[in-house]
């Protein structure tokens, strides 16, 4: 693995551990923007952010990089639609109406690198498919 996919890899990794302890530490702000027809959202949002942690870790082990890589994966296409309607409601930490405006938008191709981040690391190295 080259120095800067090494590199990406651990910065990877700390961004979802980091994050999934803020699910944990800080309940209120991901409970405000869960969309409203979630079921039970504490338990999703402690589920949230455990997976993110136990992905965050297993992802640098290199048996099982490309397993927790699509599992990156897979949480960030589940937690797609809620950051959608983040942005359409303007979801902030108060609930609709209090968000960041056009700024939630921004998060939204955010999700697009993120996804392709993980997925550079579901590949062989050197390879381009």
């Amino acid at each position: 693995m080259s120095r800067t996919k090494s590199v990406l890899l651990y910065l990877m990794a700390a961004f979802y551990v980091f994050a999934g302890f803020n699910h944990l530490m800080n309940p209120g702000f991901y409970l405000a923007i869960m969309p409203p027809d979630l079921p039970n959202p504490e338990w999703l949002n402690v589920l949230s952010g455990l997976a993110e942690i136990v992905l965050g870790v297993y992802v640098l082990e290199p048996r099982v990089r490309v397993l927790a890589a699509w599992g990156l994966i897979a949480l960030l296409v589940a937690v797609f639609p809620a950051n959608l309607w983040v942005a359409m409601e303007n979801v902030g930490a108060e609930g609709p109406g209090s968000g960041a405006g056009a700024a939630n938008w921004v998060r939204i191709p955010f999700q697009g690198l993120f996804i392709a981040w993980a997925w550079w690391y579901t590949r062989e190295d050197g390879s381009t498919t």
